[in-house]
């Protein structure tokens, strides 16, 4: 059976994001509902490494940890400039297109 993304939120991505793409019935968790607002980058790649979540954020400052080799469940990455439809678009493709253990140490970029 296919292991589907569920995806943890960096506390910078916009809620209408979170809200788009539960409406779609994708499993989203928030950085506010994990109750880790104002944890390091670190912290937030350990709990959505734990619960084999996809991390979704516009720093960048997890594309530099992805590339000291940091271990992740996967990062999907976009620039704060990108439109909200835009960036649910991106992350509804990986969803119906990649599986968890596609997303291992990897970075996707929208």
């Amino acid at each position: 059976m296919k292991s589907r993304i569920k995806f943890y939120l960096d506390e910078h991505v916009s809620k209408a994001v979170a809200k788009g793409l539960k409406r779609r019935g994708v499993d989203v968790l928030t950085v506010a509902e994990a109750g880790l607002l104002g944890a390091t980058d670190e912290e937030h790649l350990e709990r959505a490494k734990s619960e084999k979540r996809i991390i979704f954020t516009q720093d960048d400052d997890f594309l530099r940890l992805h590339a000291t080799g940091n271990e992740h469940a996967g990062i999907v990455y976009a620039h704060q400039s990108k439109a909200v439809g835009t960036v649910i678009s991106g992350l509804m493709l990986i969803h119906q297109v990649l599986e968890t253990g596609d997303m291992i140490n990897h970075v996707e970029y929208l």
